[in-house]
């Protein structure tokens, strides 16, 4: 294989010292060659990626995610042949840095990646203030670039045509809890514009874009909002919200604060044994609610950004299922959401160039400005302002102790368990 993953300035160097090695262990489990810098752009039959990930400070861990999705995704388009492009196969490779987790040496590596190794395609960062500290540098220069881990949506209102992004903006996080609570409403033959809406969010840019977009869907559906709360800035009780839904009774009770505001909803749910027909949480995996609470957190409903369970498929990896088995294979731990959402980004890429027949930055821009495909991590398809207008977020619901996929429903492998029973039905059935 023709593939080279570098990456430089580790935490060791001398800060403006770079100096590239290969990730051996790495590179030997995936049998890679290292390639010179010199060769980081479209020469003989290899095409070259650039990415700038976190491979060492505060997000090293999803930085590593990151980059082996690139590796993973990049890997498996060369085992099937590579890039087909004007009658030609191109082998694909991919020139990592280390943005040691800072914006400001992210865009220092952005402009190292176009202006000294010659990279006329940039695959994204992890994390939305490294996304946002890159695409000034890509759009400068324009330069396609495709991103899977910045979700702010304040990222899609800059005006930028070179940066595509595959996941959903922060906006979309619980926008399917509205959908879904709509559509269970039209089941039981009642209207949507029956449901009352309580929000009780974290005063931060993240939380305010999950509230947004909440308030979005439910104004679409004819929803009324009952409660519109901003969670104490310690995040360490929400019982004066929770007195409100008790007497407000609201349909649905969506809280976005972080892991924080996850255990603290769960928890306080439960041992005020406040009844309500669907409580929706971000980040409430990663706050291992289940773990915590128990029982407690059973029927809680929580958004993520892709599932292996989900029915996706596509030419490259197959199924979502076998995916995650290849990712396993490979790496040697569970896929996380990060890491597809990375290896979709090499995809988009893949599947614009063929379209294109050219790897000129500008035809590549246009190729993936009018992307409709299908992939294992899910639709990609792309508006004016670069968001992913085709996928979904995934919801999962807590059932018998798991997380199950209950949305979106077409790809789904559980129905949601709803209106969720009240807690005297709980603790008798526990009895």
């Amino acid at each position: 294989m023709t593939f080279a993953s570098l990456h430089c300035q580790p935490a060791s160097a001398k800060p403006g010292a770079f100096h590239h090695h290969a990730i051996a262990g790495l590179l030997a489990g995936l049998g890679l060659i290292l390639s010179a810098p010199a060769m980081a752009k479209v020469e003989g039959d290899t095409i070259t990626l650039g990415a700038a990930v976190s491979l060492t400070g505060k997000y090293s861990t999803n930085g590593k995610n990151t980059q082996d999705g690139y590796t993973l995704a990049a890997r498996r388009v060369n085992e099937l042949g590579g890039v087909k492009v004007g009658g030609k196969a191109y082998q694909l490779k991919i020139l990592f840095y280390d943005d040691e987790s800072t914006s400001a040496r992210g865009a220092q590596l952005a402009e190292r990646l176009i202006n000294q190794d010659g990279v006329k395609f940039v695959l994204g960062p992890y994390s939305s203030g490294l996304t946002k500290a890159i695409a000034p540098v890509t759009e400068k220069y324009r330069i396609p670039m495709v991103e899977g881990n910045g979700a702010d949506r304040n990222l899609f209102t800059q005006g930028y045509r070179y940066m595509f992004a595959v996941l959903n903006t922060s906006d979309y996080y619980l926008r399917e809890a509205i959908n879904l609570a709509a559509e269970e409403a039209q089941r039981a033959g009642k209207s949507p514009k029956s449901l009352k809406v309580a929000i009780a969010i974290e005063n931060d840019n993240f939380s305010q874009d999950v509230r947004d977009g909440v308030v979005e869907d439910a104004k679409r559906w004819g929803m009324q909002v009952v409660i519109d709360d901003k969670l104490p800035p310690e995040l360490n009780d929400m019982s004066v919200t929770l007195v409100k839904v008790r007497a407000l009774k609201p349909d649905i009770l969506v809280v976005s604060g972080h892991e924080k505001g996850a255990t603290l909803a769960v928890r306080q749910v439960a041992e005020m044994h406040v009844d309500v027909p669907m409580l929706a949480v971000t980040h409430c995996d990663s706050a291992q609610i289940i773990e915590k609470f128990g029982k407690g957190a059973e029927f809680t409903v929580c958004g993520s950004q892709w599932d292996r369970t989900l029915r996706y498929s596509d030419r490259w990896f197959g199924t979502a299922e076998q995916y995650a088995q290849r990712f396993e294979q490979t790496f040697h731990y569970e896929a996380p959401y990060q890491a597809a959402e990375s290896s979709a980004s090499v995809l988009a890429f893949v599947d614009a160039f063929e379209r294109a027949g050219s790897f000129d930055p500008d035809k590549v821009r246009d190729a993936l400005a009018a992307s409709d495909l299908m992939t294992f991590y899910g639709p990609l398809k792309f508006d004016q302002s670069g968001k992913n207008i085709a996928k979904s977020m995934v919801l999962y619901q807590v059932q018998g102790g798991k997380f199950k996929v209950i949305a979106p429903t077409k790809w789904a492998s559980s129905r949601i368990i709803y209106p969720a029973p009240p807690w005297s039905q709980r603790e008798a059935a526990s009895k």
